[in-house]
């Protein structure tokens, strides 16, 4: 790693321990009632009416058996009314590229993988999944994977400090108060971010326009749908799963060095701030604090060990004589160079998110990094 590296990395560090303790108060906030968090007067009405439709006491709260039994119910249907929609999604609206409904065996893989927030895609997005499918069946999942996910971690801390309690807290009053007080507001500040900086958003279908090079191809088709709202979520609740086949390596989804940026410290936004919010829980701030450092010790081991090795090309080049003078630049993206893809792809694997904006099978010891990092990211 060279200087300018290592001072982009300090800085990434730097903002995400910045942000770690307001976070953590926030989700404090937002998962114990420790004060108001101010959007009340937005979402507080519709917080309201979600308990009472769902006959919901959002006073009383769950054993582990209740929550977890509610964890699995939800979860269980959410994912089977996914399975029909993409099964049916050619009989539905927001089809403006007339894709036909997906395989039954392409569904369920789908429906099952989103649910779990592990958004393992056997699908081209762009030429796969219509409108409606991406904004309400997957886009639905990453918010309330993402809360269920929150959720239990907040369930585990309660356990942990509780000495004598034999309640867990409610999983519809966690499932609701993180979307409407938490993923919902960040989402919607995340997507006009990346909308302003070249994201599309609309309802458009494909659109065919001339190639600037006709000797390459004659024609380019350009689609079009709801991208920002689904990256800001991909991306703040650590679920990876992208709009586009390309993931964050393709322009619509991640145009310039800024929103790489962005959207690698919003990875780990919410996951920097739960240590916090385990340091108050347990009235020790300096514990919450220890977490953060280890894992912050093996990331920047990590970012550094593949940085490395990416900078280095590969020596197998060298007798043929195509080594580059610049390091290993196959599978990555001009815009973001080695060192901006080889810490979003630490960050997406240290926690366990999946979003890559480089090609993680072109990286020379970068998959090693990873395969070390994930299950780290999982355990913390």
């Amino acid at each position: 790693m060279n200087t300018l590296d290592w001072i982009l990395l300090g800085a990434f560090v730097t903002a995400l321990a910045v942000l770690t303790r307001p976070m953590g108060a926030y989700l404090a906030r937002v998962l114990d009632r420790q004060g108001r968090t101010g959007l009340e007067p937005v979402v507080g009405g519709i917080e309201r009416w979600t308990y009472r439709l769902l006959r919901i006491d959002p006073d009383a709260e769950q054993g582990w058996k209740a929550y977890a039994g509610s964890l699995l119910t939800f979860s269980g249907v959410s994912a089977g009314l996914t399975f029909l929609l993409l099964r049916f999604q050619h009989l539905l609206p927001l089809n403006p590229a007339g894709l036909p409904g997906l395989s039954a065996d392409l569904a369920f893989n789908t429906a099952v993988s989103f649910m779990t927030n592990t958004d393992w895609q056997a699908y081209a997005g762009e030429s796969t999944m219509s409108h409606l499918s991406q904004m309400v069946a997957l886009t639905f999942h990453n918010f309330t994977s993402a809360a269920v996910g929150i959720g239990v971690a907040a369930a585990l801390v309660r356990g942990l400090t509780r000495s004598s309690a034999t309640t867990l807290g409610n999983f519809w009053v966690d499932l609701t108060r993180i979307t409407y007080h938490l993923l919902l507001p960040l989402s919607l500040v995340f997507a006009l971010f990346l909308v302003s900086h070249g994201v599309i958003q609309n309802f458009d279908g494909p659109q065919t326009v001339t190639a600037l090079d006709p000797a390459v191809t004659n024609r380019v088709v350009i689609p079009g749908g709801p991208v920002a709202s689904q990256v800001a979520i991909k991306m703040l609740g650590t679920n990876g799963g992208g709009f586009f086949n390309a993931n964050a390596a393709h322009p619509f989804e991640n145009p310039d060095p800024l929103s790489n940026w962005v959207q690698m410290l919003s990875i780990f936004l919410i996951g920097s701030g739960l240590t916090h919010y385990l340091g108050r829980a347990t009235r020790n701030p300096g514990h919450g604090w220890s977490v953060w450092g280890a894992m912050m010790l093996l990331f920047v081991a990590g970012v550094w060990a593949c940085t490395t090795a990416e900078s280095a090309g590969n020596p197998l080049h060298t007798p043929l004589g195509v080594a580059a003078t610049d390091g290993h630049m196959e599978g990555k993206e001009v815009r973001f160079g080695i060192f901006g893809s080889a810490l979003f792809a630490c960050i997406t694997s240290a926690a366990s998110c999946g979003a890559v904006n480089a090609m993680h099978d072109s990286l020379s010891l970068g998959p090693v990094v990873e395969h070390f990092l994930r299950p780290l990211g999982r355990t913390f």
